[in-house]
């Protein structure tokens, strides 16, 4: 029912379909405050907010039901985040942890990237590196635990050289989602062999188990 519902009504609100778009009063008080995901390993992280209520049913949609329209919305929420983070001289250099090929043809393109170019159009000094790629025996994460997960990236994420940001470029990485950090740690790795420093990792929803909510800006 959701999806027709989609089909018949793609405009409103990005959270509950039915309010003032891209985020009605309900669902924009429900998005929560940002979360700083505490992980084992990999670069500190910000998260907009947990993976639960409007904020994870926008995201489903968005990835699952390929509902683009909503690009902008949730782009807005990388956004205003990056707008928390102290200034750079030469602004941030957005990296999108990539998705497997299969997955990114099924969805139009790569979904992470395309939130990243969204941010960088409204963000003068804001850039976009599309510098890593999954080899094609990195297998479907979901339901993995994060010995798999992390055993699953190993050797498995891939830099484009040609793509990697300026040397002494600040650099953000970005999923959609954290949950174990394998990703982001598997990514940081790479960008880290390849002489690319993460200064930190910027995500739409936190699922660790583990969090505590970001102080805010001074």
């Amino acid at each position: 029912m959701g999806a027709l519902v989609d089909l018949l009504l793609p405009g409103g609100c990005a959270g509950c379909r039915a309010g003032t778009s891209p985020w009605c009063a309900t669902c924009a008080a429900a998005l929560g405050p940002p979360t700083v995901p505490v992980l084992a390993h990999g670069p500190p992280v910000l998260a907009v907010g947990r993976y639960r209520g409007p904020l994870r049913h926008a995201l489903l949609r968005y990835k699952e039901r390929n509902r683009r329209d909503l690009a902008a919305a949730l782009a807005g929420l990388l956004g205003a985040a990056i707008d928390r983070l102290p200034p750079v001289p030469d602004g941030w250099w957005l990296v999108p942890a990539p998705s497997r090929q299969a997955v990114a043809r099924s969805r139009g393109g790569d979904h992470t990237a395309r939130l990243c170019r969204q941010v960088a159009a409204t963000r003068p000094g804001v850039h976009v590196a599309a510098a890593l790629r999954l080899d094609r025996r990195a297998q479907e994460s979901v339901g993995l635990d994060a010995e798999q997960r992390a055993a699953n990236l190993a050797g498995r994420v891939l830099v484009r050289p040609e793509r990697l940001p300026p040397p002494g470029a600040v650099v953000l990485l970005v999923d959609d989602v954290v949950t174990t950090g394998a990703t982001l740690q598997a990514c940081s790795s790479a960008l880290a062999e390849a002489g690319t420093a993460v200064s930190a990792a910027l995500v739409l929803c936190d699922a660790t188990p583990r969090r505590r909510t970001a102080p805010d800006p001074a």
